[in-house]
């Protein structure tokens, strides 16, 4: 069973607070500032909900390149703990992105950072990540499926909301992800941003986030393959070590923001 990523209430409830759990999709790579750090739709998300609500605070603890055990372990009590109004998770991507992954143990981890967590705060949002279009998504299509099956039957039996970002066709443009074919860009955010909004009852801000970018020409014959080469060399080649290795892009990275705390950000 989905659960739409709508709510029925003509007002939504006021929420005073918002924690965020997961990987590098929920720290905001790669929408990046000028000073170099990330926004990404958390942010962006923060930025709405304290405009309506005075005091409102915001905790961020996601890092790029964890694994679900790793959030479990890592992140889920500190969340739970805060006692915020809401909590976001998104997590268990990366690990069907490895050659050898458990979806088993997937499936368990998630449960208990869900069963964790929905006791903990007033509405918690899980979701189905978007999925760009190419040839290596296809490979991993399955496993992604079979974790956002599990996430349906979690949000299911503990009243989570699903925002369901893989169903939209509009995410998977590639022109709305960076360079590395793994994030999205600013412009992505900030599509999921309005998907979340929505979710938790709002009326939509922006522009319809479902709707496909306007067509424009596809690059030239010479230009894709400059693309597919600089990708290898500078993503792909350096992703495949650090999987070879063991190692990730945010070992000894601290949680983008660690506390609960009072927010005045980028403007949505």
């Amino acid at each position: 069973m989905q659960t739409n990523a709508t709510h029925t209430h003509d007002t939504p409830p006021p929420y005073s607070s918002l924690v965020a759990v997961g990987d590098s999709f929920t720290e905001g790579m790669s929408d990046r500032l000028p000073d170099g750090s990330y926004r990404g739709w958390a942010d962006l998300l923060a930025s709405r909900m304290a405009a309506r609500s005075p005091g409102f605070r915001y905790a961020n603890l996601a890092v790029r390149g964890k694994l679900i055990g790793q959030i479990v372990d890592e992140q889920v009590d500190v969340a739970a703990a805060m006692g915020a109004d809401v909590i976001t998770l998104v997590g268990g991507l990366n690990d069907t992105l490895r050659p050898k992954c458990d979806m088993g143990r997937v499936r368990g981890l998630l449960e208990e950072a869900v069963e964790r967590l929905a006791p903990a705060c007033k509405q918690l949002v899980l979701m189905r990540s978007p999925g760009r279009q190419g040839p290596v998504l296809e490979r991993f299509r399955p496993r992604m499926e079979e974790l956002f099956a599990c996430i349906d039957d979690l949000a299911a039996r503990h009243g989570a909301l699903v925002v369901d970002l893989y169903g939209a066709p509009s995410l998977s443009d590639p022109r709305l992800w960076d360079v590395d074919r793994l994030h999205l860009t600013a412009e992505g955010h900030r599509r999921v941003a309005e998907a979340v909004w929505q979710a938790l009852g709002h009326p939509a801000e922006d522009a319809e986030w479902r709707t496909p970018m306007a067509a424009t020409p596809p690059p030239a014959w010479v230009a894709r393959q400059m693309a597919h080469a600089r990708f290898a060399r500078q993503y792909l080649l350096p992703w495949i070590g650090r999987r070879l290795t063991g190692r990730s892009s945010g070992d000894g990275l601290p949680a983008k923001r660690p506390e609960l705390l009072p927010y005045e950000g980028p403007a949505a």
